[in-house]
Formats: C-alpha cells, sequence, structure tokens
C-alpha cells in the first residue's frame, strides 16, 4: 500500500518566525498524508542544510515542501537549481517578512499555506543567478541592505518588520556610496550609488509595492533600482519618504531598468545581500535571469 502513495519531503526551520511551525508541525502533516502523501519531515540544523539535502541527486520524492523564511526558501531553491531533475515547491512562509510569498500570495496561515502547497496550481517563477549563486527574489547592496542578515533573529522574531526599520536607522548617519560601471540589455550606467536591488518582487524588506504594479515573475526580467548618491539633505529625505510611502522608483535619484542579465564592476569591494542573507564580497559580478526556471505551488 505504501509504495503507492506520492512521497513528499517536508524541510522546515525550527527557529523561524518564534518556532510558530512547531505548534502546528502535527497537523500540517497529518494534512499531508491524509492528501495521500508519504511524509518525510526534516528540520534544518544549520545554514546550508536545506541545499544539500534538496541537492542529493538519491533524493527520491514527488513534492518538496519547506517552511521558514526567506532564506529557508533560498536554501531549497538553490538546491533544486543545482539539480538534474527538478521537482515542484510548496511553501509555508513562517519568517519575520516574507516578502515573496507575500508577492506570490500564498496565504499568510500556515495551514491554508500547507493546503496551497499540496493543490494542482504550479506557478513557473523566475530565479536570478549572482556570480553562480541563487536569489529567489532580490540581490541587493548599500543601504538597507544588511539589514535583514546583521539583525538578531530574536529581534525579527520579536519585532518582525519593525527590527527592519530599527537596524536600518542605525546605519543612516554613516552612508557608504560605491561607485560602479553596470553593463546589460543595451544598458550602460556609470556612477556614484547608495543602494542597488535587482529585484523579482513587489516588497522587500516589508515595504509594500515598492517596484510598481507591472511586475511579472515569470517574464524573464528582473528590476533593476539604483539610488544615486544625493547632494543634498532633501534628496536623501526624498529616498526615505518613498521608500516608506511604496514609491521608491519614484525618487529623483533612483534610476531603473528591466534586465536580463548585468555585469557589475566596482572600485572597492561590495557586500551583497542574496534573500536577505550575505550573498558575498565582490568587486565583480555578473547577473543572470533564468527565466520560469523552478515550479513553485500557489
Amino acid at each position: 500500500m505504501q509504495e503507492s502513495l506520492k512521497k513528499l519531503l517536508f524541510i522546515y526551520n525550527p527557529k523561524a518566525g518564534k518556532g510558530a511551525i512547531l505548534q502546528k508541525l502535527s497537523t500540517i502533516i497529518d494534512l499531508f498524508t491524509a492528501a495521500g502523501y508519504l511524509v518525510t519531515a526534516y528540520p534544518t540544523q544549520k545554514r546550508a542544510d536545506a541545499t544539500n539535502l534538496v541537492l542529493d541527486e538519491t533524493l527520491d520524492c514527488d513534492l518538496i515542501v519547506c517552511s521558514g523564511g526567506d532564506g529557508t526558501l533560498n536554501e531549497v531553491v538553490t538546491g533544486m537549481m543545482k539539480r538534474e531533475k527538478r521537482i515542484p515547491i510548496g511553501y509555508i512562509p513562517a519568517g519575520s517578512t516574507n516578502d515573496f510569498a507575500s508577492s506570490l500570495e500564498i496565504p499568510k496561515r500556515m495551514l491554508e499555506a500547507a493546503e496551497t502547497a499540496i493543490g494542482p496550481s504550479v506557478f513557473k517563477s523566475d530565479i536570478g543567478s549572482l556570480n553562480g549563486k541563487y536569489f529567489v527574489y532580490a540581490a541587493a547592496f548599500g543601504l538597507f541592505s544588511e539589514v535583514s542578515y546583521m539583525t538578531p533573529q530574536d529581534m525579527k522574531n520579536l519585532l518582525g518588520h519593525s527590527a527592519y526599520i530599527i537596524e536600518g536607522a542605525k546605519s543612516l548617519a554613516n552612508i557608504p556610496e560605491y561607485h560602479i560601471i553596470a553593463d546589460g540589455d543595451n544598458l550602460h550606467i556609470d556612477g556614484h550609488f547608495i543602494l542597488g536591488m535587482i529585484t523579482n518582487t513587489y516588497s522587500i524588506g516589508g515595504f509594500k509595492r515598492l517596484f510598481g504594479s507591472d511586475v511579472s515573475l515569470d517574464d524573464g526580467y528582473h528590476e533593476l533600482t539604483l539610488a544615486k548618491a544625493p547632494e543634498t539633505p532633501a534628496e536623501f529625505q526624498e529616498l526615505i519618504t518613498c521608500l516608506f510611502n511604496g514609491k521608491l522608483r519614484e525618487a529623483s535619484i533612483v534610476q531603473t531598468a528591466e534586465i536580463t542579465s548585468l555585469h557589475i564592476t566596482s572600485d572597492q569591494p561590495i557586500s551583497w545581500s542574496l534573500d536577505g542573507e550575505f550573498g558575498g564580497e565582490y568587486t565583480e559580478v555578473d547577473i543572470q535571469n533564468n527565466k520560469q526556471a523552478i515550479e513553485l505551488k500557489i
């Protein structure tokens, strides 16, 4: 009898979002089982745990469901992108902001998200890569970009979106600027910037609709957003106001473009954030859009 059951691997981060998944774990596994799945549950133990598990080519399952924050989803997607045979992914958001889940309109309630994860609807999402490292929805540098991976997990759990504002405000007094040259898709930019983002999402850091209403997550394009170094306090104030009002791209010192690939060089090493986690420090990066590369349950 069990040989006829579909196989589901459930990967969850037991520390994400105040450990909320632990309160629902038994109910979620029961829900999956009732839907005809033989369930294997795996709590992640350390960084890159989920990536290594998914990357194991001996893995035999029909569906992978993960629960945690955006970092957990990134690890699962990273493993899947490196596999020869790719498997659909369901996602139960349990982090502090859950930007990508919000973009996909995955339910915030865990049991509803679990039902969505085993439902019939599949979305083929674009996935980005930066120097061979994958990101689901955002690669960023500069202002606010270090907030997520520099903010303690306890503060994220306690304050959620507010934690990003509090930690980000600490960096405003001493804002570094970077001289970069960016080339790609008939695009050439040479200037000094305090913020750069390559995104495939409607929101980031909990800030909603930052990139306009016409963003498509499966069109083969990423949105490029660059904020120039402000020359006056008024320009900087306008940038922050537009950020908090969800109209970042309307700020006068912001440049935008749609890109399929991008090559960026800089005079000094730049720390990059990939889906809110530290992604490395580089003076040169190659960014690619991998169109409709991953199947996500929505």
